[in-house]
């Protein structure tokens, strides 16, 4: 067998080690753990070393603060039906800067095919290097949605809050309304808005911080650098008011200013035991909702806010007032010649008639200006506008509506008045009074002689809270006496003179009112203010009501318009708060 030759061959030589790496990789974990060790200083510097330098920097440093709005309070009638409620609309921006001069055309036109603006209008606002531009301000929902959906670069669409009354017109003076922007704040006017403005709104919050080198906020926990307010939502209102109640006697009013061809008017009802308003309607109205279209004008509420000569339902307290210091009696008699003369001022019956020998008890039924005027010299000028200023009048009432007047009074010794004004003003001539005083003077005599404070809202309800409204006496007028003998003498009123103040089944006190409408340099001869006042049931008054009736044109006469006006809101009132007939409440009691 043939063998090949082994032939010896010397081994490779080894490679040296490469060490490169190994000093790579040691010189990476140097530079870590020196950055590790840096960044571990820092922390200990910022956090232990000067954590308190630091913290002094930033809370003295450049603040910023960021309001946070809060949610005004609704409003509800007393049965929690919703009156006044919160909703969005949008406000859009603009950051100028953002948009490329040459989309500004395209960006104008899709924002006026949703807008209804003219392009080029648009374009102007859009122009520029601006960072902000308003575009528009409280555009609808829809709107604001279309906006959102175009999705073009710099335009901004922020939410904002509108205060919305479901009901529009109904109720509206008792409301008010709310007006402003989200960069200079909102605010109430008028009714219970402008007077419980601050409860409504409640609290707005604050988020503040301060500015970091970049024009950045920064969030920091210490209290001297950053502070949050959380918003307090505003109060809820619950009102006096039914919201049915209310519409029906404002129905009734257009009703009536349109049967008596009358220029304006109001009702007001009130709980005399109480002072709660059940209702308040006033005409010519408005909406809320719309208020910035609406003559500024009507935004006074002729409740609270205007005055009027009462005309002969002023007679009731000036009766009360010689019942209460015992200078006459019902029976007591009186020679009615035709005239009188007080203060050298010759005064006559609205019909000039003369009626012979009258009773206290019939100067009333038959609205005798010679009567009460006769009266009034009995009592003189002293116990007289004593009584004046105890039934409220020249005074404000309290109610909790913004806008209230105090009307207007004279009385001796004042630079203006004279002698004949104690006889002119028994009959309600010569002074301005507002609805709502006559109605709380007229409640008096329906509540025992007690003058109560009149009030709208129930209660004020926070998150688990509330806060009930006070029934508040303000003063007792006249003895309970008084007001029971009065009240038996306006039954008399409605029986035998203002017959179509009826209702059939109830007994009802009252008296009407014709003033003349006072001009420049005296009376309208033809115009006249014409009222009823009156309470229902006699013996046990659940409700006081007045109608008002400013210039109607199908009579003058109060006993024509307001009175057969105050028997329909009667009617709503006696099925409303379910008052029995007479017969039936005596019988069960």
């Amino acid at each position: 067998m043939y063998e090949m030759p082994v032939t010896a061959v010397d081994p490779l030589p080894l490679a040296e080690p490469d060490l490169k790496p190994r000093r790579r990789l040691a010189v990476c974990q140097a530079i870590l753990v020196g950055f590790t060790l840096l960044i571990i200083f820092q922390f200990v510097r910022w956090q232990v070393i000067e954590r308190n330098r630091l913290i002094a920097e930033l809370a003295n440093g450049q603040p910023y603060r960021e309001e946070i709005p809060s949610q005004r309070g609704l409003i509800l009638d007393r049965n929690q039906a919703v009156l006044a409620l919160n909703n969005y609309d949008y406000t859009i921006e603009a950051a100028p800067i953002m948009i490329p001069e040459s989309d500004t055309g395209n960006v104008a036109a899709s924002l006026a095919g949703v807008l209804g603006r003219p392009q080029g209008e648009l374009a102007e606002v859009l122009k520029g290097d601006g960072f902000y531009a308003q575009v528009e301000r409280h555009v609808p929902r829809e709107v604001g949605k279309q906006v959102i959906a175009l999705n073009q670069p710099g335009i901004f669409v922020y939410p904002v809050p509108v205060r919305v009354y479901p009901e529009h017109t109904l109720a509206a003076h008792l409301l008010g309304f709310v007006a402003g922007d989200e960069e200079e704040g909102t605010k109430g006017y008028c009714g219970v808005e402008g007077f419980y403005d601050q409860a409504l709104k409640g609290q707005s919050g604050l988020r503040e911080g301060r500015w970091d080198p970049w024009g950045q906020p920064v969030s920091f926990a210490d209290k001297r650098a950053h502070n949050w307010r959380i918003p307090q939502e505003g109060n809820t209102l619950v009102l006096t008011i039914d919201r049915t109640i209310q519409y029906l006697v404002e129905q009734e009013l257009r009703e009536a200013i349109e049967r008596y061809g009358a220029e304006s008017g109001c009702i007001v009802v009130m709980d005399p035991k109480t002072g709660a308003l059940l209702a308040s309607a006033s005409y010519p109205t408005y909406d809320p909702n719309h208020f910035a279209v609406t003559d500024q004008g009507l935004f006074v509420d002729p409740v609270v806010g205007k005055h009027y000569e009462p005309g002969s339902t002023f007679k009731i307290f000036t009766m009360a007032a010689a019942l209460d210091s015992n200078v006459v009696q019902p029976s007591n008699v009186y020679n009615d010649v035709g005239y009188i003369e007080v203060g050298g001022r010759v005064i006559q019956n609205w019909d000039k008639a003369a009626n012979g020998m009258v009773t206290m008890t019939d100067i009333l039924v038959h609205s005798l200006n010679t009567g009460i005027a006769h009266v009034s010299t009995l009592l003189g000028p002293g116990p007289f506008y004593h009584y004046v200023n105890r039934f409220g009048f020249g005074y404000k009432t309290g109610v909790d509506l913004e806008g209230e007047a105090k009307g207007t009074t004279r009385e001796q010794g004042d630079p203006e008045w004279h002698e004949s004004d104690l006889g002119t003003n028994s009959f309600g001539q010569g002074l301005a009074v507002t609805p709502l005083q006559v109605v709380v003077a007229a409640g008096a005599v329906a509540n025992r002689g007690f003058v109560m404070q009149p009030y709208v809202v129930e209660r004020l309800e926070a998150k688990d809270t509330w806060v009930q409204a006070k029934q508040v006496a303000v003063r007792q007028a006249i003895s309970e006496e008084t007001a029971r003998t009065l009240t038996e003498m306006m039954v008399q009123v409605v029986e035998r003179g203002a017959t179509k103040a009826k209702v059939n089944g109830y007994r009802i006190a009252g008296k009407t009112g014709t003033a003349q409408t006072p001009v420049v340099g005296g009376y309208d001869p033809n115009l006249t203010i014409a009222s009823f006042v009156g309470f229902a049931p006699a013996d046990d008054p659940q409700f006081v009501a007045l109608v008002k009736l400013d210039k109607p044109t199908v009579s003058p006469w109060g006993t024509d318009t307001a009175a057969p006006t105050f028997a329909n809101v009667a009617r709503i009132l006696f099925t409303q708060l379910a008052i029995p007939p007479d017969d039936f409440r005596l019988a069960a009691n």
